[in-house]
């Protein structure tokens, strides 16, 4: 019998550590740059409604599929293995880029305060604390979870007392947008939303390993969205309060923290910025082994990724931590996050297609009237697709062909044996 140590609580940890992330610690700087004053505002409001309809179709799908696997399970369904390994092969590879450039920050703000200097060591213990933390999902799901549930509640206080010193501090009045930015500039601040408003999707990863997955999948993912959402939209709020020049701002929150509330909280949001690094580190590295270990099906990447042992597929963590190890040796990989949203975007993509084609065929309970939820989530997938540049288009697809040019040589080994 399959174990099933995940309930909801333990998936809504899960989606809001997922969403909660490093995003939110710059992003209010950048998107006062595209999205100045109180325009930034709608520009965390605008995101989040393009995004709720992608979260309402994963949730859905991951309902319909408690297995393994999201993405990549849905794409197998509705398209065949082809698209659905390419499907899979995006989501690890993008999973791993963003794990590697969350912990070359993590170990780059955490070092000098540890009294970790130079120009080697800062990155032994970026390895130290990678395979630390490899250990923990080693022993098991359970475990995992457990430690990701206790890092979401530390990371949530601080922002929370942010938020509420935003609400209730000074008497200070956010400047108004100077002038309306031009609309490629608003739908870039969006690109970078997406970033921070992603993690949602991996609410159904763990799926097969849920107890009462129809029912608590949906809620945990369109919750994650939701509440982040609104409480990214706080957190805005209190840095336009307290910080005038926030497009130049270094740490936003930090010093909107330190005007609207004195160095209490600025200290306490600063210790939060390394624990929500290690957290979203954490849940990255618990889940991104998941989307390897479906690729081990027949005619993908060979049996040996899919094999676990305590709920966990051993080799395929094996191999992503030492792809993430290798990546924070080889320097700052911080560049590849605006590449991670563009994959991401094309998994939403992905999913949406899938939930119309199984609507369209009337399969797994669905009917055709169900079809306006994924054509409302290719839309607004397709508006906010629109600010990423070419050469990250470009880049997207040279990932999308290496994958394929390797299962063929696996393939190929597979039928000389």
């Amino acid at each position: 019998m399959t174990e099933r140590p995940l309930g909801f609580a333990a998936l809504l940890a899960l989606g809001l550590n997922g969403v909660i992330g490093v995003g939110i610690f710059f992003a209010p700087a950048e998107v006062a740059r595209y999205a100045p004053g109180l325009s930034g505002l709608f520009a965390y409001a605008a995101t989040a409604l393009c995004l709720l309809p992608v979260a309402l179709v994963v949730a859905r799908l991951g309902a319909l599929f408690p297995r393994d696997g999201g993405p990549y399970v849905w794409a197998n369904a509705s398209f065949g293995p082809r698209v659905a390994f390419g499907v899979g092969w995006v989501a690890f590879v993008s999973a791993v880029l963003s794990t590697s450039a969350v912990f070359a920050g993590l170990i780059e703000h955490a070092a000098p305060g540890l009294g970790v200097t130079g120009a080697v060591a800062p990155r032994g213990l970026g390895v130290a604390l990678i395979v630390a933390l490899g250990v923990i999902v080693a022993a098991g799901l359970r475990p995992s979870a457990r430690l990701w549930g206790t890092i979401t509640v530390l990371k949530l206080a601080p922002l929370l007392a942010l938020a509420l010193a935003g609400w209730l501090g000074g008497s200070l009045t956010p400047r108004a947008a100077p002038a309306s930015p031009p609309g490629f500039a608003a739908w870039r601040a969006a690109l970078v939303l997406v970033f921070a408003l992603q993690g949602f999707e991996i609410v159904p990863v763990p799926a097969g390993r849920v107890r009462a997955a129809a029912t608590s999948v949906p809620r945990a993912t369109w919750l994650s969205l939701v509440l982040a959402a609104a409480l990214y939209v706080a957190i805005h709020w209190a840095c336009l309060r307290g910080v005038p020049q926030l497009a130049g701002a270094e740490a936003p929150l930090v010093e909107a923290a330190r005007t609207l509330s004195g160095d209490g909280l600025a200290t306490l949001v600063a210790w939060g910025t390394n624990v929500s690094a290690l957290g979203i580190a954490f849940g990255m590295l618990a889940m991104t082994p998941r989307y390897l270990a479906v690729l081990g099906e027949p005619g993908a990447l060979g049996a040996a990724l899919a094999q676990e042992r305590r709920a966990v597929p051993q080799r395929a963590l094996l191999i992503t931590v030492v792809a993430v190890v290798g990546l924070v040796l080889a320097g700052d990989v911080a560049s590849l996050f605006a590449l991670s949203s563009v994959a991401v975007l094309t998994q939403y993509g992905v999913s949406a297609a899938a939930l119309a084609r199984l609507a369209w065929r009337g399969e797994r309970g669905l009917s055709r009237r169900v079809l306006w939820l994924p054509g409302l989530a290719l839309g607004a997938i397709t508006l906010v697709a629109g600010a990423a540049t070419a050469q990250e288009l470009a880049l997207a697809s040279a990932l999308v062909a290496l994958g394929f040019v390797l299962r063929r040589v696996v393939l190929r080994r597979g039928a000389c044996s």
